[in-house]
C-alpha cells in the first residue's frame, strides 16, 4: 500500500466521498492545492460556505480563515484545520480585548465610528465589530464596504491593516486629512482626541509583515532592468508601492490581472510567493510572470501535505474548530452583512 501524504489523502477523499471538502486559500503550496475542491481568496471560500453540505470542512489556510468558515457553517457540520497554530500577525495585532478597550475610550470621546474589520481578524474582533453594528471586509471588497461603513453616518472606524485602510481610501478618494491613524499604545490612553473627532476614517495600525517587504525602490529596479514589465501588488502593501505599480488587487485580481495581459508580457507579481510560482507554471511559454520580491508567509506554510494527511486519516477524533455562541452569533452578524452588501453592490 502506497503509504505517501498524498497517496494517504487520496484514499480517505474517496473513503469521505461527500462527506468531506477541502478548501484552500492560494497562498497554499501546491502539495495542498491539488487536493483541495475549492481554491480562492478569503471573499471566494466565505461564499462557498453557505453552500456545502459536506459534515466535514477542511480549511487549508492559517487559523482566522477557519474561524470564518465555523461562524458561516451550519448546525452539525464540523470545520477542521490541519495546524490550528497556522496565526497571522497582523490578525494579532488587533486582539479583541484591546478594540474593545479603544473602542469604549473613542465613545467616550463622543466618536461613533461604524467599525469594518479586514477578515484577517479574530472572531472575537468580527464579533466586537457586529455588536456595535458594522461589519467585515475582504481586499476584494473593501471599497464597498468602506463606502457602507461610512453610508452609516458616522464615519468607520477600520482595522486591523492600515496599509489596505488606506489605500481604500486613496481609491475612494478620501484625502489624507481626513484620516487618522489611532495611537493604541497604553489601552488608547495616547489616542488624539482633536484628531479622532476631524477624522473621517480612523485607521488601526495593522499591517501585514509579508507584503510591507514590497517597496517602491524594488519597483523601480525592477522597471530598470526590464523595461515594459507590468506589476501589480496586493492592497496589503504601502500606498507608496500601490502608487507606484501598474495595478493593484485582491489575490483573484491578481490573478485575473496576469490571464488578461498580453502574450509575451512580463510581469511581476507583489503577493506571497507561492501564488506567483504557480501562475508563473500555468503561464509558460506564454507569458513571463515572476515574483517581485520573494516573500513567503511562514504561517501559511504550517500547512503540509503531511498535516493534511494525519487529519483525514483520524478525522472523526479531530477537534473542530469551534466559536463560542457569544461570539458566533454577533460576528456571523458581522459577516453576513458583507455578504448581504456585496450581493447587491459587487458582480458576482
Amino acid at each position: 500500500m502506497n503509504t505517501t501524504p498524498s497517496a494517504v489523502i487520496d484514499r480517505h477523499r474517496r473513503r469521505l466521498g461527500d462527506r468531506l471538502v477541502i478548501l484552500a486559500h492560494h497562498y497554499q503550496h501546491d502539495d495542498i492545492v491539488r487536493h483541495a475542491d475549492h481554491v480562492g481568496d478569503s471573499l471566494e471560500l466565505a461564499r462557498k460556505i453557505a453552500d456545502l453540505s459536506a459534515e466535514y470542512i477542511v480549511f487549508c489556510g492559517v487559523f482566522f480563515m477557519a474561524e470564518t468558515a465555523a461562524i458561516l457553517a451550519a448546525p452539525g457540520q464540523k470545520v477542521l484545520i490541519p495546524d490550528a497554530s497556522a496565526a497571522c500577525v497582523m490578525s494579532d495585532m488587533a486582539p479583541s480585548w484591546l478594540v474593545e478597550a479603544v473602542a469604549g475610550r473613542l465613545h467616550a470621546m463622543g466618536r461613533m465610528a461604524t467599525p469594518l474589520t479586514y477578515v484577517n481578524s479574530s472572531a472575537r474582533v468580527k464579533a466586537a465589530c457586529g455588536r456595535l453594528g458594522g461589519s467585515v471586509c475582504t481586499s476584494a471588497n473593501a471599497e464597498v464596504m468602506l463606502s457602507w461603513a461610512l453610508g452609516q453616518g458616522h464615519g468607520a472606524l477600520f482595522l486591523p491593516d492600515r496599509m489596505l485602510g488606506a489605500n481604500t481610501c486613496d481609491r475612494l478618494g478620501i484625502p489624507p486629512e481626513k484620516r487618522h491613524i489611532l495611537d493604541i499604545r497604553r489601552h488608547g490612553a495616547l489616542i488624539d482626541p482633536k484628531a479622532v473627532l476631524a477624522a473621517e476614517v480612523l485607521l488601526w495600525p495593522g499591517r501585514c509583515v509579508i507584503h510591507d517587504k514590497f517597496t517602491p525602490d524594488r519597483i523601480h529596479a525592477v522597471r530598470q532592468a526590464h523595461p515594459g514589465a507590468l506589476v501589480a501588488v496586493h492592497p496589503e502593501c504601502p500606498p507608496a508601492t500601490v502608487a507606484a505599480a501598474d495595478a493593484a488587487g485582491s489575490t483573484s485580481f491578481l490573478i485575473r490581472f496576469v490571464e488578461e495581459a498580453p502574450q509575451g508580457a512580463t510581469i511581476f507579481i507583489g503577493t506571497e510567493e507561492n501564488l506567483v510560482v504557480r501562475l508563473a507554471r500555468r503561464y509558460a511559454g506564454e507569458k513571463t510572470v515572476r515574483p517581485l520580491l520573494s516573500s513567503r508567509c511562514s504561517n501559511m506554510a504550517k500547512i503540509t501535505e503531511e498535516k493534511l494527511a494525519a487529519q483525514l486519516a483520524d478525522i472523526a477524533s479531530q477537534p473542530p474548530v469551534t466559536v463560542p455562541h457569544d461570539v458566533r452569533e454577533p460576528a456571523r452578524a458581522a459577516v453576513t452583512r458583507m455578504l448581504e452588501v456585496c450581493a447587491k453592490r459587487m458582480d458576482p
